[in-house]
C-alpha cells in the first residue's frame, strides 16, 4: 500500500537485520519512541581491532526462546534513555542495516533488557524516517513483495 509515495505499515511488522543475521524479526512500530530498542541478553563491551564493540545474544523468535544468536556490532554511542516506566538507563547504541518493504537503510538501535515486554524490538520514529505512514489498525503491511 502506498499513499503519496509513502509506504503504509501496521503497528506490528516483520523486519530483517542482515548484519546481525536476522531475516524475520517481529517488531512493534512505536511512533512515541524516538529511538528503536532491541532486547538483548549478555551485553558485554569488547574491543575488536582497537575499536569498541558490543557482544550480545538475541532471541529472534519470540515463540522459541531456545534459539539464540550471538551478535557483535561496533558501538556507535552510549546514551541515557528514559524507558516507558520513567526510569533512565545507560544503553549501548549500535548502527545497523534494516530491511522492510523492499527498502534497506541504516538505523540506530539501543540494546536493553525487554524481557518483560511482549515484543523483542520497538521500531521508533527515527528509524521510520519520512518514508512510512503507520496505520495502527493493521499489522504486517510492509512485507517484501
Amino acid at each position: 500500500m502506498k499513499s503519496k509515495d509513502k509506504i503504509i505499515i501496521g503497528r506490528l511488522e516483520s523486519i530483517g537485520l542482515p548484519a546481525l543475521n536476522i531475516s524475520d524479526l517481529q517488531v512493534r512500530v512505536d511512533t512515541g519512541a524516538k529511538t528503536s530498542s532491541l532486547h538483548a541478553d549478555n551485553i558485554v563491551k569488547t574491543v575488536k581491532d582497537g575499536k569498541p564493540f558490543v557482544s550480545f545474544d538475541l532471541h529472534p523468535d519470540v515463540h522459541n526462546v531456545e534459539t539464540v544468536i550471538n551478535c557483535q556490532a561496533p558501538i556507535s554511542d552510549i546514551r541515557k534513555v528514559k524507558s516507558s516506566n520513567g526510569e533512565t538507563e545507560q544503553r549501548y547504541v549500535i548502527e545497523t542495516l534494516v530491511v522492510l518493504s523492499d527498502l534497506e537503510w541504516s538505523i540506530e538501535i539501543t540494546l536493553t533488557d525487554r524481557s518483560d515486554m511482549s515484543n523483542l524490538m520497538l521500531f521508533g520514529r527515527e528509524a521510520l524516517g519520512s518514508q512510512f505512514l503507520v496505520d495502527p489498525s493493521k499489522v504486517f503491511l510492509g512485507k517484501s513483495k
